[in-house]
């Protein structure tokens, strides 16, 4: 199954993976890609899937022969695009392999189902730890597009907590590819200097959790205009 980009056209080919997760969502649920040629993201849903099987193949010489369509004048398909062969490389991200991850570290009293709920709207598949320890040996097996963390998921605040001081001391070469978001009652939302002093990329007061939503559409196109075009020259060079 292929979709193309609505703003560039670009043709993009689904994994089974991702055509698995897509029949996953609820009927009110999108899941968010990003274009690999103009990097704007977009969404799909389930609806997506419906009709688009192929048909089965002619399996005898007679089928076949009913099958073979009649010569008409019709214009023959552009030449395929071989503009790659000159860098000896082509594009090997067009596979859209499965929906973004969100990591949620929340205590249930602390707005978690708010935080969850949002976050499965803008099309991220919610995954809860139950500790610091079971969310550190997540992140060394899983790729998580945005981490969500309390304050208080942890005994001592964030002076004390064990899996922020791990955010803090991540390699920048997979820390620049992760949202990390910090909630609080002592947080300031959206104070980027305090986000700044916590290595975040964004801090949400407690009392503005039912509100996430909102914060996060705002949030995270901005972090991706900003920082998107650098991450991927990053990523071309190796870094």
């Amino acid at each position: 199954m292929n979709v193309s980009c609505p703003k560039c056209g670009k043709q993009l080919k689904l994994s089974d993976k991702f055509k698995e997760s897509l029949r996953q969502l609820k009927p009110d649920q999108k899941a968010r890609v990003k274009c690999i040629q103009c990097e704007e993201p977009f969404a799909l849903d389930a609806s997506m899937l419906n009709g688009n099987q192929a048909p089965a193949a002619p399996s005898g010489p007679q089928q076949v022969a009913a099958a073979r369509p009649r010569r008409v004048g019709v214009k023959p398909p552009e030449p395929p695009d071989v503009s790659w062969l000159k860098e000896g490389v082509f594009d090997d991200q067009e596979v859209v392999e499965e929906i973004p991850l969100a990591l949620i570290l929340i205590p249930e009293n602390c707005g978690a189902a708010d935080v969850i709920k949002a976050v499965e709207a803008l099309g991220y598949r919610a995954e809860v730890a139950t500790s610091a320890e079971a969310a550190i040996e997540k992140m060394e097996f899983v790729n998580y597009s945005g981490v969500i963390q309390h304050s208080e998921f942890e005994p001592g605040g964030l002076k004390k907590s064990a899996f922020h001081a791990f955010m803090n001391a991540m390699s920048m070469t997979k820390r620049r590819y992760i949202f990390y978001v910090l909630i609080g009652k002592e947080l300031h939302t959206l104070y980027d200097l305090e986000a700044l002093a916590y290595s975040a990329n964004i801090v949400v007061n407690e009392k503005d959790v039912t509100h996430f939503g909102t914060i996060l559409r705002k949030a995270i196109p901005e972090y991706e205009a900003l920082f998107g075009p650098l991450m991927e020259e990053l990523r071309v060079l190796g870094r």
